[in-house]
């Protein structure tokens, strides 16, 4: 009989997880919709790690480390499921989805073991049916959003961990112990907030195991907790101060933002009770508890044999301690609570068994069935009477919106290069997450950025990109300064409508670029065998100091010199008087460079660098403070592979005067490579100068969202600096593209130089051990603060470095006295 329940049981639940598959497949298939902010942004994280696995180096530390880096806020474990599922159907919205098919099977099979385990089989069916049902569960199911995998996985290790603690087998016990920990650290890379429902239930097992003396299972609770660092602790090693940072804006900040109600008010402590209707259902919610009331009293046994006491105490503390730590989370959202709901889902599928009337749970049932197929398809016309448009999530059936027109106009006009694009409206259809999500679609060639968000650089905003995406009519959530880059984007004589469409509200999505871009490229023939020669120069002959200076190079090179090619270009006036213009070449910006170019089969380069292109760049240069006099072009070509240098012809000897009498002339945004070495020079001032370079290196980050001006930098510096080794600004800059990049060893490394060169600056100490403390180096942060504290003994950036240190050693009195230095630099 047990085995035929056994077998009857899994062909029910397979039947319940094939049915909402396909109701799911066809509301996807239905809907035209496009990803509003959340979705895009995860689905663009999906995409990302996709890319990476396209060529994987499984046994490269630097690989694995750049993988990590992918995701810097989020663990990626959904994304990297989802990679392995566009591996298999190709990429694109509804084919990411697909992996909601593994974690509903997750969902469904835990509930079910759990209401085996705690209650009784029928428990089990029942609950995992009702996981379908729950209005809250099917929104999240029905978008790409992390919230249904961090539900699914919360309650595979409750499962687990569940089984553990009523285990009697003390062989079964340790193999648990093992899969729990597996299990927890797939958690963690799912999300951080599976801990809100998991650490409560952990603590719990692990005090009654130290208070009942049982030595032996309290060791196999620490060993799983211990284990499970394995899984989860490369991601946040890699991460863990974006994640701190991060979560305090996504928390506190938000919370302000959204004016969520404060943990000293009644409102926040009620706001997830009062919403449980909504994510639940009244019929779902109501005729389990009158069951419960009117029937419960009665014990019924549990299939286990146990206690039912005990189940409902361990039900409980799962539920009062989610409760508890999510409402302690002062960033309210009905999504953050749903985790709860499949051991929610138990005590509401008990209160069904209760009823002595079978009819009652099956209308329910019947009721909320069709419930969630009126709210999820649009059958009725104004819903269900007792559904509500908090509860409705229909697909969209009208036309499909124009983002993939919009990506594929701005790829044919610059078919052989990336570009950022400035998105000034903010609304769940069209804004910045999105647009970028169809440009990594598009083989990552677009990117989509908001920009405008700030007064005091929309002119910056304006001079660095020359694409922007308008809209008229509603705008979204966007800030007031919006309104004037809208305006003058419109209106400004140096850009262009490049094209409209037609959105389903009425309202019209506008393109605009810059008319004259400032990087062209065209395929050209060989003139001489160099693979890359600088064929002319613009500049104008007379500039006045401390202004950029605007320049126009034009290049002429095969698609492979081009693509691996760092210009060194030095403007001097004599050895103690220049300044330098290094960049990429086209800024590195390649994309599908030797695609519909110029075959040449007889070039005796065109078997080495394929075919031939000529490059223009109009761009400005940041001349050093002091200039003055005459100054000369030198160039050298670096190639960034194979570090081959060679001199570059400049025909007619290129100069330009620096005059405190010229003119100034207009000029454009100079390179990002540019603007950090000038940003990095401001380092040895300390914190006086950081919020201001951050603060510019966050726009500068909206610009090249891949932030590949950093490696350029580096490389040219680092090139630089083996020529003239003492250059302690450029010691600097390397150093600073590093932390960047988050590549902590190479940044001690650089640092240390730093050290070398100026060690009377104690800030260049401090930053040395900064970069160890976030290495978790803790000792040697302190070994590297001992000097800069002689120095500088009262700086309090020095004493709050060395308190982070004395904390992360378990020294909590010298960082309780360190802590006080916070007072001083607030």
């Amino acid at each position: 009989m047990g085995k035929s329940h056994n077998r009857r049981d899994w062909v029910i639940l397979t039947t319940i997880w094939l049915v909402g598959i396909a109701s799911d497949r066809l509301w996807f298939a239905l809907d035209n919709s496009v990803p509003s902010w959340d979705v895009a942004d995860y689905l663009t994280g999906s995409l990302n790690y996709w890319q990476a696995f396209q060529n994987p180096h499984w046994f490269s530390g630097e690989w694995w480390r750049d993988l990590w880096l992918l995701s810097s806020k989020i663990p990626p474990f959904t994304y990297m499921v989802t990679a392995f599922c566009y591996q298999l159907v190709g990429t694109g919205t509804d084919n990411a989805t697909l992996v909601y098919i593994f974690f509903s099977a997750i969902l469904m099979v835990s509930v079910y073991g759990l209401g085996r385990q705690l209650f009784s089989r029928q428990v089990g069916l029942l609950a995992a049916g009702m996981c379908w049902l729950f209005p809250g569960l099917y929104q999240v199911r029905l978008n790409f959003l992390l919230d249904y995998p961090v539900t699914a996985v919360v309650a595979g290790c409750f499962l687990i961990l569940t089984t553990w603690k009523f285990s009697q087998n003390r062989r079964n016990s340790w193999w648990l112990a093992l899969a729990l920990a597996l299990a927890l650290g797939i958690a963690l890379m799912v999300k951080q907030t599976t801990l809100l429902f998991l650490l409560i239930p952990l603590l719990w097992v692990t005090f009654n195991q130290l208070r009942q003396k049982h030595w032996e299972r309290f060791l196999q609770i620490i060993v799983a907790a211990i284990a499970s660092v394995g899984v989860w602790g490369w991601w946040y090693r890699t991460n863990w101060l974006l994640v701190l940072t991060s979560s305090k804006r996504a928390t506190v900040d938000a919370a302000a933002a959204e004016s969520d109600p404060p943990l000293d008010s009644l409102a926040a402590w009620t706001y997830y009770w009062q919403d449980l209707p909504n994510i639940v259902s009244w019929v779902l919610l109501l005729v389990p508890i009158v069951g419960l009331l009117l029937y419960g009293w009665r014990p019924k046994p549990t299939n286990s044999g146990k206690p039912q006491r005990d189940s409902w105490i361990w039900v409980a503390v799962f539920l009062l301690g989610a409760y508890f730590l999510n409402t302690l989370n002062v960033n309210k959202d009905p999504r953050y609570v749903l985790p709860y709901l499949p051991v929610l889902s138990l005590v509401l599928a008990y209160g069904f068994t209760c009823w002595r009337q079978i009819w009652v749970p099956y209308s329910a049932i019947a009721i909320s069935l069709l419930l969630t197929i009126g709210n999820t398809f649009p059958i009725v016309t104004g819903g269900f009477p007792l559904s509500s448009d908090r509860v409705q999530h229909f697909p969209y059936l009208g036309p499909p919106y124009p983002h993939q027109e919009l990506i594929r106009e701005i790829t044919t006009t610059i078919a052989h290069l990336q570009t950022t694009v400035g998105v000034l409206p903010s609304t769940p259809s069209v804004n910045q997450h999105n647009i970028n999500y169809y440009g990594a679609l598009a083989d990552f060639q677009v990117y989509g950025r908001q920009v405008g968000v700030k007064e005091n650089q929309v002119f910056q905003d304006m001079q660095a990109l020359d694409w922007f995406v308008t809209k008229t009519g509603n705008q979204g959530s966007v800030p007031p300064s919006q309104a004037t880059i809208t305006q003058l984007v419109r209106e400004n004589p140096n850009f262009q409508k490049q094209k409209s469409w037609k959105l389903p509200d009425g309202s019209q999505l506008q393109l605009y670029r810059r008319q004259s871009l400032p990087i062209n490229v065209k395929p050209a023939s060989p003139a001489s065998d160099a693979p890359l020669q600088l064929q002319q120069v613009t500049v104008p002959n007379k500039v006045p100091p401390n202004h950029s200076i605007p320049v126009t190079y034009k290049w002429l090179g095969t698609a492979k010199a081009l693509q691996e090619g760092l210009v060194l270009l030095t403007w001097r006036r004599d050895n103690e008087s220049y300044w330098l213009h290094d960049h990429a070449l086209g800024n590195g910006r390649w994309h599908d460079l030797a695609v519909a170019c110029l075959p040449l089969p007889d070039s005796p380069v065109s078997r080495d660098g394929g075919c031939w292109f000529q490059v223009t760049e109009k761009t400005a240069m940041l001349p050093s403070p002091n200039a003055s006099g005459e100054y000369t072009l030198e160039a050298t070509y670096l190639n960034r592979r194979t570090g081959e240098t060679y001199p570059l012809a400049v025909d007619g000897g290129v100069s330009v005067t620096v005059d405190r009498k010229a003119e100034p002339v207009i000029a454009p945004a100079p390179d990002l490579v540019s603007q950090l070495r000038v940003l990095a020079s401001r380092l040895p001032r300390g914190m006086a100068a950081l919020d201001a370079i951050f603060t510019e290196i966050a726009r500068m980050n909206q610009y090249d969202p891949n932030q590949d001006y950093t490696v350029h930098a580096r490389e040219t510096l680092q090139y630089r600096l083996e020529e003239n080794p003492h250059r302690v600004d450029w010691a600097y800059a390397v150093a600073f593209t590093y932390v960047l990049q988050r590549k902590a060893t190479e940044a001690i490394d650089a640092f240390q130089r730093v050290v070398q060169l100026d060690g009377n600056n104690p800030y260049a100490r401090a930053y040395l051990a900064f970069v160890y403390l976030y290495d978790w180096q803790p000792h040697a942060a302190e070994q590297a603060l001992q000097p800069a504290l002689t120095q500088a003994p009262n700086m309090p950036e020095l004493k709050v470095l060395r308190g982070v240190a004395a904390l992360m050693q378990g020294n909590v009195w010298q960082a309780w006295q360190d802590a006080r230095a916070l007072e001083d630099l607030s």
